[in-house]
């Protein structure tokens, strides 16, 4: 007798142990909304890192509280352990020399290969030429979700020649500014399109006060990618690359509670406790590879118990993810105040500490 296949939301539910019956409603994508007026995004820093707002959720009760980032350190307990992305965002937003062209690199499997977004597409088939400075790039392929792999004829001077990848909602272009402020003090691991926002209001000496060791992920395109489909469970998570010690992984077994800086972080550390044995958060040993792992209501995570980070877009999977951590229901009370107190939004805004 065939056996009954389960959907992608019933699979969902098992592997958080939950019954389908009782505790996974089936939410839709629009069941993520909320309201924000234009003006509350944060189309550019603080000149103080650490000067922006805090809003302190505590799930347990549902209280809010109103802080200052200045505030972090006074709810980090003895034998708390913070975990940051140590990604590096690089410059890769490049122009055709004609100013026709718009090359998004996304991926560099070999020094003369880039997987590249690409404005317009119709003009960028296999075998059409585009130059960048003096390098000429030729698409070799094209990938079925659009991105092109295009090979150059010497390397590009990203740094020279490429620009930060701002998100959309800023509505502006890249200043020479963005190049210290849209990158974390501690950035060192290159390879990022977007930065790991959580960590942006952290200062050298905020962060040395606290106890904490990193990882990498290299936050990819896909983390401005809309949630197009109606429920959650059929949306198809992009992949980004990762890595941790051996060492920050021990620091994370033995920490009484894990502090995630930031939805990558949080990423990460679930993926890999899909693999942990021995009753380890994570599994003891160096890690590297890619995770598409989605976050959604009612996932229960595994690994942190306190995270902090930024406000995200209506409807997003990071929005879902928070929403997964402390309750949807918080989480649109937190947002709608948010609202109300008028904070500052998305990468350059506030943020949320959940505890």
């Amino acid at each position: 007798m065939r056996k009954k296949s389960l959907n992608r939301l019933e699979f969902h539910c098992q592997a958080t142990h939950l019954p389908f019956s009782i505790s996974c409603v089936s939410l839709t994508t629009k069941d993520f909304d909320y309201h924000l007026p234009e003006e509350l995004i944060a189309s550019r820093p603080l000149d103080d890192r650490a000067a922006s707002r805090m809003m302190v959720i505590h799930r347990a009760t549902g209280l809010i509280e109103h802080k200052m980032f200045r505030d972090f350190p006074s709810y980090v307990q003895d034998g708390d352990q913070l975990v940051l992305n140590d990604t590096k965002v690089i410059p890769a937003r490049l122009f055709s020399i004609d100013g026709k062209s718009e090359i998004l690199c996304l991926d560099r499997p070999s020094p003369s290969l880039w997987r590249c977004l690409v404005k317009p597409g119709k003009k960028m088939r296999v075998g059409a030429t585009v130059q960048v400075a003096d390098a000429i790039g030729s698409v070799i392929e094209v990938f079925e979700n659009g991105d092109r792999l295009i090979e150059w004829d010497r390397e590009i001077d990203l740094n020279e020649h490429g620009h930060l990848a701002l998100p959309h909602y800023m509505n502006r272009e890249d200043e020479l500014s963005d190049r210290d402020r849209y990158q974390t003090v501690y950035a060192r691991e290159e390879g990022a399109i977007a930065a790991p926002t959580a960590g942006l209001h952290f200062t050298p000496e905020i962060l040395q006060s606290l106890p904490h060791t990193f990882l990498t992920l290299h936050v990819g395109v896909g983390t401005f990618r809309p949630v197009k489909a109606e429920r959650p469970e059929d949306h198809e998570m992009h992949s980004e690359n990762y890595a941790i010690s051996a060492d920050a992984a021990r620091s994370i077994n033995d920490a009484s509670r894990v502090i995630a800086i930031g939805t990558t972080v949080t990423r990460v550390l679930e993926h890999l406790a899909q693999s942990a044995t021995d009753g380890l958060r994570i599994p003891a040993e160096s890690q590297s590879g890619s995770t598409n792992i989605f976050l959604y209501p009612p996932y229960q995570l595994r690994v942190i118990g306190a995270l902090l980070t930024n406000f995200h877009l209506p409807q997003s999977t990071l929005l879902m993810l928070v929403s997964a951590f402390a309750g949807r229901e918080i989480m649109l009370e937190a947002y709608r105040q948010a609202v109300e107190e008028k904070y500052r939004f998305y990468s350059y805004g506030d943020c949320m500490l959940i505890l």
